[in-house]
């Protein structure tokens, strides 16, 4: 990356389509924010169509993840517009969003997917 990025009025946005979103995984698209070479740390957009989810994984590195519309489920709690999860390295949980969500994703490192 060779410059500085700005998305503004991030929350209560209701219309993503202006950006160019990729497959990440099946239900769940992805809009790179920044990512560095392998193994390393990266930061994005996802979206979540309803009903989607991501298996259970492990954090290898830290995790943060902010909704900014939607809500999602770690299996413990519902999380919606405006919270900010945190996750330890070694800690663990799937992800489902019945409503769908789009969140900002900031990974120190990649996670390991334990389930498919």
């Amino acid at each position: 990356m060779d410059k500085s990025v700005t998305l503004a009025g991030l929350i209560g946005r209701t219309d993503w389509d202006g950006l160019t979103w990729e497959p990440f995984r099946p239900g769940v698209r992805v809009y790179w924010l920044y990512r560095t070479d392998a193994g390393g740390s990266a930061a994005a957009l996802l979206c979540y169509e309803p009903g989607a989810s991501v298996p259970l994984h492990e954090h290898v590195g830290w995790e943060h993840i902010f909704v900014l519309a939607g809500a999602q489920s770690d299996g413990v709690e519902r999380h919606g517009v405006g919270a900010l999860m945190i996750s330890p390295p070694g800690t663990r949980h799937a992800i489902t969003s019945g409503e769908g969500c789009v969140v900002l994703a900031v990974w120190e490192k990649p996670v390991r997917i334990i389930e498919s």
